[in-house]
């Protein structure tokens, strides 16, 4: 009997105080999960020893069958069964994984509890952890509370296991999903592609864009079909825009953009638009020592030449020129090829007068009142 209640105890394992076991779970109610372990009698896990969402009842956490690992705290509760923790087993095992984990540079995932000066609070299985604001994005985040109640992905950058002190930071991980994404991009991207992007930052040459994991360049002079003083005339930061690829340079990871389409260009059939010798309201946008710019309907800026400007002469263009007047212009010429147009406003006086006097001395009013006129001194002399 003796050789056979030793057999039988012999097939049970060894528990002792502190132990991590592993277990199946045989029941679960709102108050405490009952778990095989493998033992002479079963283990039991109170409620408030597993960490848990009090408002999420138990039976959603747990079901028959799972299988879970929880500490030994009490190997005779006073009836017959051992007192586990699954709580206190997650914290030992927690501590093991994050020391790997920092070893390793692997990501954890951890809930965002609060937002306090500095960063957020954050809790990893029941372990307290830190994130620095300036670890949370690589962007500058203005709010911290936004991530709060979320849970993040991040990576274990400082651990004193004996101070209970962890570290954490999403900004690496930011890091390097920005950086696949940019050799994807630069493998993929090509000349004329049309794409979606971000303004992000703007300088006195141009515009910055993000188009998904790199930032490309609209020049100035690609903002618009327009002239363009300053590139905020045009985009904010923060302005979601369309863009075409201008150029690649893979090596030196450079892409050069345009917001303006190339179809929009105001050049194209620039001779079906306008006829030289024709007419044409215009407006002042630029005065040079050599002459005034005016922009036509349409976008069209062209040159009158400051010999063009009036009948007299004329020192510079300011002296009878604003920027902002409203001119009537005569089209001169076009260089299809370089681009320019040449007004004139002191031809376009001239044809305007021509017009005027030519109405006024139509030939058959004319006739009409000089047959008048005699008719009318012919009648007097004969009375």
């Amino acid at each position: 009997m003796e050789d056979y209640a030793e057999e039988i105890d012999n097939t049970f394992v060894k528990l002792t105080e502190g132990d991590i076991v592993e277990g199946k779970v045989l029941s679960v109610t709102d108050t405490e999960i009952l778990v095989n372990i493998g033992y002479i009698s079963d283990g039991i896990v109170p409620a408030q020893e597993i960490i848990h969402d009090e408002d999420v009842s138990l039976k959603d956490l747990y079901k028959e069958n799972d299988m879970i690992k929880a500490q030994v705290t009490d190997l005779h509760d006073g009836e017959g069964n051992v007192l586990l923790s699954i709580k206190k087993a997650e914290q030992i095992i927690v501590w093991d994984e994050l020391k790997e984990a920092f070893e390793n540079k692997t990501t954890v995932k951890v809930i965002a509890k609060e937002a306090v000066k500095g960063g957020i609070k954050c809790v990893i299985k029941g372990i307290r952890a830190f994130m620095p604001g300036s670890r949370l994005s690589v962007n500058y985040v203005e709010d911290l509370n936004e991530f709060v109640g979320k849970e993040l992905e991040a990576r274990v950058i400082d651990l004193d296991v004996e101070k209970k002190n962890v570290v954490l930071s999403r900004k690496e991980l930011e890091k390097e999903e920005l950086e696949k994404k940019k050799h994807k991009l630069l493998q993929s991207i090509k000349k004329n592609d049309r794409m979606s992007g971000v303004v992000k930052r703007i300088t006195n040459f141009g515009a910055f864009v993000d188009i998904g994991g790199i930032d490309g360049l609209v020049h100035i002079n690609d903002l618009s079909w327009k002239r363009v003083k300053h590139p905020s005339e045009v985009v904010n930061v923060g302005d979601n825009v369309e863009v075409y690829v201008l150029d690649v340079d893979k090596a030196r990871e450079r892409i050069s953009l345009g917001l303006k389409n190339v179809n929009d260009d105001p050049w194209l059939n620039i001779k079906e638009k306008y006829t030289e010798g024709n007419i044409y309201e215009g407006t002042v946008v630029r005065l040079l020592s050599f002459g005034a710019f005016v922009m036509l309907d349409g976008g069209i800026e062209g040159l009158v030449h400051i010999s063009e400007i009036a009948d007299k002469r004329i020192e510079k263009p300011e002296d009878v020129l604003e920027i902002g007047d409203k001119v009537t212009v005569k089209l001169l010429g076009i260089d299809e090829k370089g681009k320019k147009i040449k007004l004139s406003i002191k031809e376009a006086k001239d044809d305007v007068n021509k017009e005027e006097f030519n109405k006024f001395n139509d030939d058959s009013e004319i006739s009409t009142s000089l047959k008048d006129v005699f008719k009318g001194i012919m009648d007097n002399f004969k009375e």
